[in-house]
């Protein structure tokens, strides 16, 4: 999620959208002719007036275009060249659909040499305002001291000095730079834990932090601090490593600096889609299901041992957010003890723990998770808070950050490819990111479908793992 606080350049990309859809349109109207028809804008004739067509066609086509190819994507550390490169591709785009409007309307007689010089003053008229805009944001920020973004670096090394340099001597790109902080450089305001003092403290915009010199831990504390104060968090890497291609990566002059990706599965429409059918799910689950099972449980498990109904156990969610995460209680204990997962013929178990356990009975008051927000049917599943920081330190963190990204599920790919359950070695653990990750990566509604069908399938057949 990136944030934007305190600065207004972000409504200069709406204001550029209205204009350049009001120089395509405009020009068309001033050079074509389509057949000399007369121009009623308001005709409920709409396909006999090929003036009006044109211009619900080309809002049609150049705003799908603008957002496949990024064309309004320009920031602060962007380049002059980045800008004319996205000109050129979006025009290119932009020609071969005008040709594909003229060649399908037979009966427009247009020169190929208008539609040349149509896009060649579209060209002119969008891009010089483009890059005047650009520069004049520069110009603010250099001498108006405007659009500002205050930031921090947390960490050191050869990659954070030139970050210091590129933020210090680079003043139109409009960064204040407030503080740095470091474990191992005495030249700095504090340590790395000092840094959230400070950031409870003070209006920061952006946190950039040296990735591979920070602990997973501490790495995982500030994605949870900055999903919660709302500040965006990048990822200043070893400029000699391979960049994890699950992260994006922007350059600030040649420095590279990464972010957590708006994967296609928080797109607000998809999270709306999966939301959707999550909470139809698991209400169905919770009414039909849970409603009774409750009941009968409750009395078998209080005949056997003492003890609540519900195990509730704290989790690690999406960026790291605790939540109480809810099953039926299968063992004698409630006490939750690290490295003490459940094993085959466990003392612990009670009689009907066993069967609710093997059946994964047990993981149905999960759906109360899922109907208050906390989870999802299908997702990674979430880890014991105490495990989180001993399994960031054997996976890579990129992998990792992006695992947490998103909400935590009852089922996932993992589990239907049999890594759920007790870890035994770091290979368990490395395989079971991995799939979570291709999980985010390819999410699908059909793929959650598919995923609840094989769970279902492997709870009839029954699971080695399940004990």
């Amino acid at each position: 999620m990136h944030y934007k606080r305190g600065r207004y350049s972000w409504l200069l990309r709406p204001v550029l959208i209205v204009y350049d859809l009001f120089v395509i349109n405009f020009l068309a109207i001033y050079l074509f002719n389509f057949n000399n028809e007369n121009l009623y804008f308001f005709s409920i004739e709409l396909f006999n007036n090929k003036h009006v067509l044109y211009i619900v066609y080309a809002i049609l086509i150049w705003l799908p275009l603008a957002f496949l190819l990024k064309f309004y994507e320009v920031y602060r550390f962007t380049t002059i060249l980045n800008i004319l490169s996205l000109l050129a591709k979006q025009f290119l785009a932009f020609l071969l659909c005008v040709f594909a409007f003229i060649g399908f309307f037979r009966s427009i007689n247009i020169q190929a040499f208008t539609v040349i010089e149509y896009l060649f003053y579209s060209l002119i008229a969008i891009g010089a305002i483009k890059v005047l805009s650009f520069y004049a944001l520069k110009k603010v920020r250099l001498y108006l001291k405007g659009n500002m973004r205050n930031v921090i670096i947390v960490g050191s090394g050869t990659a954070v000095e030139e970050l210091k340099r590129i933020f210090t001597n680079n003043k139109e790109l409009g960064y204040n730079l407030k503080a740095v902080f470091s474990d191992y450089d005495n030249n700095v305001i504090g340590t790395i834990k000092d840094s959230f003092k400070y950031l409870n403290n003070n209006n920061i915009d952006e946190v950039y932090c040296d990735i591979d010199g920070i602990e997973p831990g501490e790495i995982n504390e500030f994605v949870k601090h900055a999903t919660k104060n709302h500040y965006n968090i990048k990822f200043v890497p070893n400029t000699l490593k391979f960049f994890n291609k699950y992260f994006e990566v922007d350059y600030y002059n040649y420095l590279p600096v990464l972010s957590i990706p708006n994967v296609a599965l928080n797109s607000e429409f998809n999270k709306l889609v999966k939301r959707g059918f999550d909470i139809l799910f698991s209400t169905l689950i919770i009414i039909f299901i849970l409603s009774w099972l409750s009941v009968i449980l409750f009395i078998i498990l209080k005949l056997e041992s003492k003890g609540p109904l519900f195990y509730k156990h704290q989790r690690n969610g999406i960026n790291y957010k605790e939540f109480e995460c809810y099953k039926y209680r299968s063992l004698k204990t409630t006490k939750e003890v690290k490295g003490t997962y459940v094993k085959p013929n466990d003392s612990r178990l009670t009689k009907v723990g066993k069967f609710l356990r093997k059946t994964n009975i047990d993981e149905l008051p999960q759906f109360i998770n899922v109907f208050f927000g906390d989870m999802s049917i299908v997702g990674p599943r979430p880890h014991m808070v105490s495990y989180t920081d001993d399994y960031s330190k054997k996976i890579d963190k990129y992998s990792f950050i992006l695992r947490h990204h998103v909400k935590p599920g009852i089922t996932g790919l993992a589990q239907t490819k049999g890594y759920r359950g007790e870890i035994k070695s770091d290979a368990d653990i490395v395989n079971r990111i991995k799939y979570d990750i291709f999980y985010i990566e390819n999410w699908s509604l059909l793929l959650d479908i598919k995923i609840i069908f094989q769970t279902t399938i492997n709870i009839i057949k029954g699971e080695e793992k399940a004990y």
